[in-house]
């Protein structure tokens, strides 16, 4: 099935402690569409400037993905982020962030995308979230992401969005802001308390956990030993999940799990290259080899 994502579209500039990237095809909803790619039709709707390369567009174009909701402003600049990883490469410094046209985006769906099943919202403004929800009325899936930025600012629109909501995707620090414990067993039941039907948190190098009506659970991550740049490694996560799901077109516990172990694999390969690069040079037959070695470890 058709998976629709709205979200940030940007251009990264990259630092780690051996290497410096620029111009490198970034955002939340690109780092998703792209790992959504390898399961199913992807349709993609963001903003960008005049600025934008169109070699990007033809990047997304190659995997298949739907870029007639992109939306170009003719005399604007697109949403640029630079960072610098410290030497463990969990944690980052944002050094710069230039919203640009991101900034004053308000997305209008295309006609054909407003019949879509699933849809993701990407990392943004909670209000411009359901903004996008109450122009998709028939979806049978729909999961968004967020951060402490929107926690802190805008926790009466994030409260209602949550109802309305099947899933949420949030990391660990988040999910104890917004429950106000540091005991993430907790806070992952207090957040589907407050509406969404599953919550997911990420932990990064530790994998993920699972928070259903029926059940809770972990999956780790998947071990690799060339981490180059974690940039979009949620968004890439949230992809693989989001992407399986859609493919199968159900969402039951037992897919629901394998659609988690997805992510986190997809998750591993994003890391291990600048921006989309080593995603660039995979395909569906790896992401299922890798699979086959993370079912060997998770068995005993």
């Amino acid at each position: 099935m058709p998976l629709i994502v709205v979200g940030s579209v940007a251009i990264d500039n990259v630092e780690t402690p051996l290497e410096r990237r620029d111009n490198l095809l970034g955002g939340s909803a690109t780092h998703f569409s792209y790992a959504a790619s390898f399961f199913t039709s992807v349709r993609l709707v963001g903003v960008v400037g005049a600025d934008w390369p169109e070699q990007h567009t033809e990047m997304l174009n190659s995997r298949g993905i739907d870029t007639s909701g992109l939306h170009v402003v003719a005399d604007g600049k697109t949403f640029t982020w630079t960072g610098r990883y410290h030497d463990n490469m969990n944690d980052r410094d944002t050094l710069d962030v230039q919203l640009n046209v991101f900034g004053e985006f308000d997305p209008v769906l295309p006609e054909q995308y407003r019949r879509a099943k699933y849809v993701f919202l990407a990392n943004g403004v909670p209000a411009v979230q359901m903004k996008v929800l109450s122009q998709v009325p028939g979806r049978r899936l729909a999961v968004a992401d967020t951060m402490d930025l929107w926690i802190n600012t805008a926790r009466e629109d994030l409260d209602e969005l949550l109802k309305q909501l099947d899933g949420l995707v949030l990391n660990d620090s988040e999910a104890k802001l917004l429950t106000n414990t540091e005991n993430l067993v907790t806070a992952g039941h207090r957040v589907r308390e407050m509406g969404p039907k599953f919550v997911v948190i990420k932990k990064g190098e530790h994998g993920a956990m699972f928070f259903g009506e029926h059940e809770t659970y972990v999956l780790p991550a998947f071990p690799t030993t060339d981490v180059i740049d974690p940039t979009g490694a949620g968004d890439s996560f949230a992809g693989g999940m989001m992407g399986y799901l859609a493919e199968q077109d159900n969402f039951d516990p037992a897919t629901l799990k394998t659609a988690l172990a997805y992510g986190i694999l997809v998750a591993s390969y994003n890391v291990e290259g600048f921006g989309l690069e080593r995603m660039h040079s995979i395909t569906r037959k790896d992401i299922e080899s890798r699979m086959a070695e993370y079912r060997k470890m998770l068995s005993f």
